[in-house]
């Protein structure tokens, strides 16, 4: 098979297990803190043995990126609860929709980060947005838990964008595997001490979820993204990566029998159709500046 063509399915793979991940927050009966906590372990301890195994050093080339790692990791664990939690309020649907207003919430922020100004053209998207989640919310009211899980999704989709800036301006120098092992690694200690009761008494078929969340649909897909990126732009995979609510919409609705209300789907069209176009516009950006 061509090598493009090949990265081109894996990279679907890879985007399809981490759609995946979100139905954990409703198959796995513990709190979205435990939830992370148990993601985290084994997918750190498996993205460290592929590095290792590819050759690459575990170690880091400065103190200070050790230090940088350490921030990093403490956002990332505060993303991955709000993350699972948005979904165990409202549901897979909504949450992984309101997830997805992080490229325009990463416009919108870049000025601080970068010496670039905000377009109309970003202004517009980011108003597709607040339709999109417009139509998602039930009612204004913190009391419902779908408005209340829309409100932690954003939230935690700011986390994310923070995130990849930091990491884009001071751990992109590092691959993919390595940069998120240790920035998995961190959220355990970050968490340990928060645990619930519930998690250290959980049932084996439990443990097992945890075990494939954290494996599977965690290390594997960041471990894959590696190889997807050798033949492919970074363009496609940023594209593609734009269907991860599209996975995780239909794996919902096909393993939980979630019904999205109509003003959920159309909701969630805006949202993707601003991340598609926001992607699209920075790399014509990027690649114009290039020139």
């Amino acid at each position: 098979m061509d090598p493009v063509k090949r990265s081109l399915i894996n990279l679907h793979l890879t985007v399809m297990l981490l759609g995946g991940t979100a139905l954990f927050s409703k198959l796995i009966p513990l709190s979205a803190l435990d939830i992370t906590f148990g993601r985290s372990l084994p997918a750190f301890i498996m993205l460290f043995l592929f590095v290792k195994l590819s050759g690459e050093s575990l170690k880091l080339n400065q103190t200070k990126d050790y230090f940088i790692g350490l921030g990093l990791g403490i956002i990332m664990a505060v993303h991955w609860v709000t993350y699972f939690a948005s979904m165990q309020y409202a549901s897979v649907s909504v949450g992984i929709i309101a997830l997805f207003t992080f490229p325009v919430i990463t416009v919108l922020l870049e000025p601080l980060f970068e010496k670039i100004r905000i377009c109309w053209q970003d202004i517009a998207s980011a108003l597709v947005v607040l339709v999109g989640i417009y139509l998602i919310v039930p009612s204004v009211s913190l009391s419902d838990d779908v408005t209340l899980g829309v409100v932690i999704g954003v939230f935690s989709a700011f986390l994310y964008a923070i995130r990849n800036l930091l990491h884009r301006k001071y751990f992109s120098h590092y691959s993919g595997a390595k940069a998120m092992g240790y920035q998995i690694m961190i959220i355990c200690p970050c968490l340990i001490f928060f645990l619930s009761d519930d998690f250290v008494s959980m049932d084996m078929s439990t443990a097992i979820l945890l075990l494939l969340l954290g494996t599977i649909f965690t290390a594997l897909p960041h471990a894959m993204v590696a190889t997807a990126l050798k033949h492919l732009r970074a363009k496609t995979f940023s594209l593609v990566a734009c269907m991860q609510p599209f996975y995780g919409v239909v794996f919902a609705i096909i393993m939980l029998n979630e019904n999205p209300t109509w003003q959920t789907l159309v909701g969630g069209m805006l949202v993707v159709s601003a991340a598609v176009y926001e992607t699209i516009n920075t790399h014509r950006q990027n690649k114009a500046l290039k020139e």
